[in-house]
C-alpha cells in the first residue's frame, strides 16, 4: 500500500502542476494574441486610457484622483506581501520544529485504519517527502513575498509620474513617450500584483498536498477551471457591428416607447389646453 501511495505522488502531483503550469501559458498567449478577451488584457487597455487622462489635464485637478488610486493599489500590495512574509515565517517554523512532521507522518502509520490505507489518503509520509511539501508551500509564499514588493516599487513611481502634466514634456520628449513610460510602470506594477495573487492561488494545492496527491489533483482542476472564469472574458471584444445592431435596437425600442407614452399623454394635454 505504502509503493502504492508513492506512485500516486509520482504520477497525480507532477500531471496537476503541469495542469496548472500548461494553463497559465494559454493564459499568457491569448494576452498577446487577443489581450480584449482577457481581464488582465482589459485592465492593460483601460489604464493606458487612464494615463492619458490624467496627464492630459493642464490643470491638475485629477492629481487627488491619482494619488488616492496609487495609494489603494499600494495598500492592496501591501496587505499582500505582508500575509505572505507571515505566512513563511509561519511555515518556515514549523520546519524547523518538527511539529508538522510528527503530526503529517503519524497520520499514515498507525491512525485506526487497518491495513495502512491511511497512507493512500496522506501519501508519502517520510521525513524527505514532507521537507519538500513544506518547502514547496514556503516557495510559493515567498515568492508572493517578492512579487507584491515588486509591485509595490513600480506602484510608487507611477504614483509620481502620472501627476505630471503632458505639457512639461514638450521641451525635451514628446508627449506620448511620456504616456507610454508611465502606462509602462503603471502596467508593470499590476502584472507584479497579479502574479503575486497566482503565488498564492499555487499554494492552495501546494498544501492539499500534505492531505495526499489526490486531493491536490482534484485541487488543481478546480482552480483551473476557476481561474477560467475569472481570467476570460468575451464581450469585450464583439464586432462593432454588433454593436451597431444592438444600438440600433435600442433606440427603437426606445422611439416605440416614447411614442406610446406620447399617445397616451396627448388627451390629458388636450383636456389642459
Amino acid at each position: 500500500m505504502q509503493r502504492r501511495s508513492e506512485q500516486l505522488d509520482y504520477v497525480l502531483v507532477p500531471l496537476g502542476l503541469a495542469i496548472m503550469v500548461a494553463y497559465h501559458v494559454w493564459l499568457l498567449l491569448r494576452i498577446r494574441r487577443r489581450p480584449a478577451t482577457t481581464v488582465i488584457g482589459i485592465n492593460a487597455i483601460n489604464r493606458r486610457i487612464w494615463v492619458h487622462h490624467i496627464m492630459e489635464e493642464p490643470s491638475g485637478k485629477h492629481a487627488v484622483l491619482a494619488v488616492q488610486t496609487m495609494r489603494n493599489s499600494i495598500m492592496a500590495a501591501t496587505v499582500l506581501a505582508s500575509v505572505a512574509i507571515t505566512l513563511s515565517s509561519l511555515v518556515a517554523a514549523l520546519m524547523a520544529s518538527g511539529v508538522a512532521h510528527g503530526v503529517f507522518s503519524g497520520a499514515g502509520d498507525d491512525s485506526g485504519l487497518q491495513g495502512g490505507q491511511g497512507q493512500l489518503v496522506v501519501g508519502a509520509g517520510g521525513e524527505a517527502a514532507l521537507s519538500i511539501k513544506f518547502f514547496a508551500i514556503l516557495v510559493c509564499f515567498l515568492v508572493a513575498f517578492l512579487l507584491n514588493v515588486q509591485s509595490i516599487r513600480y506602484y510608487s513611481h507611477a504614483g509620481i509620474l502620472v501627476n505630471v502634466p503632458l505639457h512639461a514634456h514638450h521641451r525635451r520628449r514628446r508627449p506620448g513617450l511620456a504616456v507610454d513610460y508611465v502606462t509602462a510602470a503603471l502596467n508593470r506594477g499590476s502584472y507584479f500584483w497579479s502574479l503575486g495573487v497566482r503565488s498564492f492561488y499555487f499554494s492552495c494545492p501546494v498544501f492539499l498536498w500534505l492531505f495526499g496527491p489526490i486531493p491536490m489533483f482534484a485541487s488543481c482542476l478546480a482552480m483551473v477551471c476557476a481561474l477560467y472564469f475569472l481570467d476570460v472574458y468575451t464581450e469585450w471584444d464583439k464586432p462593432e457591428e454588433e454593436d451597431d445592431l444592438n444600438g440600433a435596437a435600442d433606440a427603437t425600442c426606445h422611439e416605440q416607447a416614447c411614442s406610446t407614452a406620447a399617445g397616451r399623454v396627448a388627451p390629458h394635454q388636450q383636456d389642459v389646453v
